[in-house]
């Protein structure tokens, strides 16, 4: 069982990097505990700046490189971007520039869905909506298959506040549920990481036969075949998880709580001025 206590003494070497705007991307971390409890975790939430969901591409794109910059400077052996935004806009831009294997929730989710629907909605953020990424994905696996996409720009603020059990979210789930429900789609994609932590709400408004697609699932196996076929798979007990965040450790950690069953020990740390450290240093030599 993976610890989620971070222990400051330990090293972040050979560790899975993973990263998110918030608190969605515990919804994959919870994955990699259940599929890969071997693996050590290094876990880093961009609360500064989130949500990444109203950013431009280009803003997603240089978010993106400092934190996998500064991953890159913790020897992470593999990183999972755990935010379908990242995934959508800058995936293929940076796989390419760094030396270890990026995954993204796009692809995985896409699979996913089309093994088990033929009318698919997919919720989501403006900005993944707006790059047509899962509908694309979709017909490229198979062009006979219906997809459905609407925006949801206020679930990521209700569940970062903790607004999730509230009349308020209810009323919002069902103003963007209903055009998907006139479609009549039998399977709906969390276009979203942190959507998962709202289906209490979203399966009391959708038909029971709606199937529910978690792309971190399957983010997680594809991570595990690429471990096994690079020969990186840990066979020694995992680390405890390290937290980081770019805004207020304590509200995290906080937030976290209720999804991760303690309170876990998170560090804060700015990747701006690592990222102007870095520049600094490289232009002195």
């Amino acid at each position: 069982m993976n610890t989620l206590i971070s222990d400051l003494e330990q090293p972040v070497t050979d560790r899975i990097g993973l990263f998110d705007s918030g608190v969605g991307g515990l919804t994959v971390l919870r994955e990699l505990y259940r599929q890969l409890p071997r693996e050590s975790v290094l876990y880093f939430g961009d609360t500064a700046r989130l949500p990444y969901g109203n950013r431009s591409a280009s803003e997603i794109l240089q978010f993106v490189r400092e934190i996998l910059d500064w991953m890159q400077q913790q020897h992470v052996k593999m990183v999972l971007m755990a935010c379908n935004t990242s995934s959508a806009l800058a995936l293929e831009s940076v796989r390419s520039e760094y030396n270890f294997p990026i995954l993204g929730l796009i692809l995985p989710g896409a699979k996913a869905a089309v093994q088990r629907g033929q009318r698919i909605g997919v919720i989501a953020t403006p900005a993944t909506v707006a790059s047509e990424a899962y509908p694309q994905a979709i017909q490229e696996i198979d062009p006979g298959r219906s997809v459905w996409q609407v925006g949801c720009p206020e679930f990521v603020p209700l569940v970062e506040q903790n607004l999730i059990h509230t009349p308020r979210a209810y009323e919002v789930a069902r103003s963007y549920l209903t055009p998907l429900m006139e479609q009549q789609i039998d399977t709906l994609i969390y276009g979203c990481t942190h959507y998962p932590h709202l289906e209490p709400i979203l399966r009391t408004i959708l038909p029971r036969q709606v199937k529910f697609i978690d792309p971190a699932v399957h983010l997680v196996a594809a991570a595990a075949r690429e471990l096994e076929l690079l020969g990186l798979r840990n066979n020694r007990a995992a680390f405890p998880t390290r937290f980081y965040v770019s805004g207020c450790p304590q509200q995290f950690a906080h937030l976290s709580t209720q999804w991760l069953g303690c309170t876990p020990v998170v560090e804060g740390v700015s990747l701006r001025e690592l990222a102007l450290q870095t520049a600094v240093a490289e232009s002195i030599d």
